[in-house]
């Protein structure tokens, strides 16, 4: 029961703080929560091109390697190293709400 009620706040507090990125960089918020959707406003807030969207969801492999580029370009995007991307991956409960909540900003990739 306790790991239920854990797992869903961890979840709801990850899809808050997507909510939050994507909102402070111009895109719907609610996209994060509708399947799909929520790759391709991860997709344009990065700078990457929408075609990586059918890459990311349909060839495994690429599928990862895109991912991180994505995230490496949207941290890169708000301030932060690439490297934060790590943090992203293997504790997205702490670093995602730090680049939600933070004060950094968004701006544009090149």
């Amino acid at each position: 029961m306790l790991g239920t009620i854990l797992s869903i706040a961890v979840a709801l507090l990850v899809i808050i703080s997507l909510w939050v990125i994507v909102s402070k960089a111009g895109r719907p918020g609610v996209s994060q929560i509708i399947p799909i959707w929520n790759f391709i406003e991860q997709v344009r807030i990065s700078g990457k091109p929408l075609w990586w969207v059918i890459l990311i969801l349909l060839v495994p492999i690429v599928d990862i390697v895109m991912f991180i580029i994505v995230w490496v370009n949207i941290c890169r995007a708000f301030g932060k190293s690439g490297a934060w991307v790590v943090g992203i991956i293997f504790l997205p409960f702490i670093f995602l709400p730090l680049l939600a909540f933070g004060k950094n900003t968004y701006t544009k990739p090149a």
